[in-house]
C-alpha cells in the first residue's frame, strides 16, 4: 500500500495524542491520561518478555503508521505493553480506577507484577479497580494482548489478515485512550437517562454500590437551573414543562451536575423522541419528536490511513461529522464498529443522527451465500430462516460465539445508552454472523425500548424490528410498503473513483467504477434521479449512501481515504440531499420547514 496521511496527524506529538477527556457523559475533575510512549514486545509464548522491542505510541495499534511499529500481530503471537506510572497510594475512602477505551481482542492487565484483571472483546471499554495494587511512587503497568482476528467467532468488524475489497487491514492491541481517575469508595458508576418526550420530563438513575442521597442540578442556557433531590439506584423524575427539544437542526443539550456523598460528576442529556408512526399520507414513517423526519445518511466505517480504526485526533472525528452535515446529510450509519465515546458526544452536540451497528463476528463468512446468492434471494423476495438449521450458512454455529455476541450487544447498549444522537440499533448486517434475529431484537427492546431496531440490514429479513431494510447495488430496487415497519434504503451507491496521489492501493474495488469526478457526479445524479428519488416518493423514509470515505482498495467514498478530496461535486450532493428531504416530507404529507425545525 502507498502510505497516506490526513491533515489531522501532521502536528501530532507524544504529549498531545488524544488528550481530551474520554467520557463526556460522566466527567470528573480527577483525570490522568496515559496515552503516549510505552514499551512493546512481540512474543511467541505467554511468558513475560526478558526485553522489549522498542516503543509504541499508544493508543495507535502496532499495525498502523502512527504507532511507529507497523507490524501485524498474528493469531499465534502475544503483544506486550509496558510503562511506569507515578502514583500516590490513595487515602482511606478513595479508589483508583484504570480505564481502557478498547483493546483488541483479549487483554490481561498487571500492575506491579500482580494481575489486576482481564477483558475479552476488542471494541468495548473496561475498567479495573487497582487501588490495592498501587505503590506510592513508580508503578509498573503491563498489558498482554492476544488477537486471533477472524480465526474465531469473536467480534472483528471489517478486519482481515488478508485484506482486500470490502475488508481491511486487521489491527490489534490498545487502540483507544488509557486513563485513570480517583473516586470515592461509593461513586457514580453509570448514569441512565430516559427522556419522556410526551410527558415533558426526564427520568434519571445514577448507579452506585450503596444507596445514598443524590442532588441533581439541571441547567439550560435559557432557563433557571432545576434542582431535584433523590437517591442513587432509584428513578429520579425531572419535570421539564417547557423543554427545548433536540434535533439535528437544533442540537440542544441540558447540562447536569450530580452530587452524592463526596462524589461530584457532570453530564448532559437531551430531550428527543424517535419512533415509527403512521404519517398523514397513511404510510409508516420515521418520526423525530412526533413529526415525520426524513433521514439522509451516509455509511461511516471510521478508518484512517495512518491509524486504522483510531482517529488520529479529536479534530478528525469532528471534521468527518461536520463535512457530512455541510453536504446535507443528517445521519451516519456507524458500520461494523464502535467508536470511542467522544465521537458520539460530537454527534450529540453538533446534531447528527446515528444508526449504530453491533460489531459482527462469527466463523469465516460464506460469501457465495451471504453476498452473491443472498442478493438474488433478496431480489426475488425469498425469505430465509436464521434459526438453528441454517446457522452454519450464516457462520454462527458455535454456541459460545452466540452467547458472546449477546453479552456484547448488552454491553454496547449500556455503553452508548445516553447519547441522544443514536436513534437506531442494527444487530446484524447482510447475514454476517446472524442468528435468531427476532430473539436478539426482543433482547435489545428490553434493554432499550426508546430506540428503533433495524434487525437485519440488507437481507435475511425475519419480519421483526421497526425497519424493512433494503440494500441496493445491483439488479433493480423493488419493495412494497408495510403496515407496521418503516422502509429504509440502508445501503446504496458505492460508486468508485481512484484519485491519483490520494489512493493507497493500485487495485480498485467498488460497485461501479469511474475515471473522473465529472463522470462520477453525473452517474450519482442519474442514480438519485432514476432510482432513489422515486423510491423516497413511494415510501422510503431513510437512505444511506455508501460511503463517507475510501478505505484501502475500496475507493467508493465521497472523500478520499486521506480526507483531502471530495470526489463528487459537493453542490450536487447537497442539492440531492435537499431534494430527498423535500420528497420525503411531501410524500408524508408534511411541510419541510416544520419537519426540519420540530419544535416550531
Amino acid at each position: 500500500m502507498t502510505p497516506l496521511q490526513t491533515e489531522f496527524s501532521r502536528n501530532l506529538t507524544d504529549q498531545t495524542v488524544l488528550s481530551e477527556y474520554p467520557r463526556p457523559t460522566l466527567v470528573r475533575t480527577s483525570y490522568l491520561n496515559l496515552n503516549g510512549r510505552w514499551e512493546y514486545a512481540f512474543t511467541r509464548t505467554p511468558d513475560r518478555p526478558h526485553c522489549f522491542d522498542g516503543t509504541i505510541l499508544v493508543p495507535f495499534s502496532p499495525e498502523s503508521a502512527l504507532s511507529g511499529v507497523q507490524r501485524q500481530l498474528k493469531p499465534d503471537e502475544f503483544l506486550w505493553y509496558r510503562r511506569t506510572i507515578s502514583l500516590t497510594r490513595p487515602q482511606p475512602g478513595k479508589r483508583i480506577l484504570l480505564h481502557f477505551g478498547a483493546v483488541d481482542q483479549t487483554a490481561d492487565v498487571y500492575l506491579n507484577q500482580v494481575q489486576a484483571g482481564s477483558h475479552l472483546g476488542g471494541y468495548l471499554p473496561f475498567t479495573l479497580d487497582i487501588t490495592n495494587l498501587v505503590f506510592s511512587g513508580e508503578n509498573e503497568l503491563l498489558v498482554r494482548v492476544r488477537d486471533v482476528t477472524a480465526s474465531s467467532w469473536h467480534a472483528r468488524g471489517k478486519q482481515s489478515l488478508k485484506p482486500g475489497g470490502m475488508f481491511y487491514t486487521a489491527q490489534s492491541g490498545i487502540w483507544q485512550t488509557v486513563w485513570a481517575e480517583i473516586v470515592p469508595d461509593n461513586y457514580v458508576e453509570q448514569i441512565f437517562y430516559q427522556p419522556d418526550f410526551d410527558n415533558s420530563r426526564m427520568t434519571l438513575r445514577a448507579v452506585t454500590a450503596a444507596d445514598t442521597e443524590l442532588i441533581c442540578t439541571v441547567a439550560a442556557r435559557d432557563t433557571e437551573p432545576v434542582q431535584v433531590l433523590g437517591k442513587t439506584n432509584a428513578e429520579l423524575v425531572i419535570p421539564l414543562p417547557d423543554f427545548h427539544p433536540w434535533s439535528p437542526e437544533d442540537p440542544f443539550l441540558y447540562q447536569v451536575s450530580l452530587r452524592t456523598g463526596t462524589d461530584r460528576v457532570s453530564s448532559y442529556f437531551a430531550m428527543r423522541k424517535c419512533d415509527v408512526q403512521t404519517a398523514p399520507d397513511g404510510t409508516r414513517r420515521f418520526f423525530l419528536n412526533n413529526r415525520p423526519y426524513f433521514q439522509a445518511g451516509v455509511l461511516d466505517q471510521g478508518y484512517w490511513p495512518e491509524s486504522l480504526c483510531t482517529a488520529p485526533s479529536d479534530e478528525a472525528l469532528i471534521a468527518d461529522i461536520t463535512r457530512m452535515k455541510e453536504l446535507g446529510f443528517n445521519m451516519l450509519r456507524k458500520h461494523a464498529k464502535l467508536e470511542p465515546e467522544r465521537f458520539y458526544y460530537h454527534c450529540d452536540r453538533l446534531g447528527m443522527l446515528v444508526w449504530q451497528d453491533m460489531v459482527n463476528g462469527g466463523s469465516a463468512y460464506r460469501h457465495w451465500f451471504v453476498t452473491y446468492l443472498a442478493t438474488l434471494m433478496n431480489w426475488h423476495h425469498i425469505r430465509f430462516d436464521d434459526g438453528p438449521g441454517h446457522r452454519s450458512l450464516l457462520s454462527r454455529r458455535q454456541t459460545e460465539g452466540q452467547r458472546e455476541f449477546e453479552l456484547e450487544t448488552e454491553a454496547t447498549v449500556t455503553f452508548l445508552y445516553n447519547h441522544p444522537s443514536i436513534v437506531v440499533w442494527v444487530p446484524f448486517n447482510e447475514g454476517w454472523g446472524q442468528f435468531d434475529a427476532g430473539r436478539i431484537t426482543a433482547l435489545i427492546r428490553r434493554l432499550d425500548p426508546s430506540r428503533l431496531i433495524d434487525h437485519a440490514s440488507g437481507w435475511f429479513d425475519q419480519g421483526e424490528g421497526d425497519v424493512a431494510s433494503l440494500h441496493y447495488y445491483f439488479l433493480s430496487l423493488t419493495f412494497s410498503p408495510e403496515k407496521k415497519r418503516a422502509l429504509a434504503l440502508t445501503e446504496f451507491g458505492g460508486y468508485s473513483l481512484s484519485v491519483p496521489g490520494h489512493s493507497s492501493c493500485k487495485k480498485v474495488y467498488g460497485y461501479k467504477k469511474f475515471k473522473s469526478s465529472g463522470a462520477l457526479t453525473a452517474a450519482y445524479e442519474r442514480l438519485m434521479q432514476d432510482t432513489v428519488l422515486p423510491a423516497v416518493q413511494k415510501g422510503i423514509g431513510a437512505t444511506v449512501y455508501t460511503q463517507l470515505s475510501d478505505i484501502e482498495e475500496e475507493t467508493n467514498g465521497i472523500y478520499t481515504y486521506d480526507r483531502a478530496v471530495c470526489k463528487p461535486d459537493a453542490g450536487a450532493v447537497q442539492r440531492w440531499n435537499r431534494l430527498l428531504r423535500q420528497a420525503g416530507s411531501f410524500a408524508a404529507g408534511t411541510d419541510l420547514d416544520k419537519t426540519e425545525n420540530p419544535h416550531g
